[in-house]
């Protein structure tokens, strides 16, 4: 199941598993340690829902959903924390 940043709850945790073909932002992601098979928890949102914190690798990082949106998403069910 394909989820977005945008659909995700705080809390959350979810797997990277692609980029859509037709983004521009998805080569900036991969640089920034996003690639796909990487988790990450969804840590808070800003009062107006942009942009967003999530946690993976031992750092955090704050992205626009509108530029995050690339990224397809498999939601995890796990007990394992991706921040550590």
């Amino acid at each position: 199941m394909s989820e977005s940043l945008s659909e995700l709850q705080i809390g959350a945790v979810a797997r990277v598993v692609g980029y859509r073909e037709d983004s521009t932002y998805s080569a900036r992601l991969l640089r920034l340690g996003l690639i796909p098979g990487t988790k990450f928890k969804l840590q808070r949102r800003a009062p107006l829902g942009d942009p967003v914190e999530i946690r993976f690798r031992g750092y955090s990082l704050a992205l626009r959903p509108a530029e995050a949106d690339c990224l397809l998403l498999d939601l995890v069910q796990e007990d394992e924390d991706p921040a550590a």
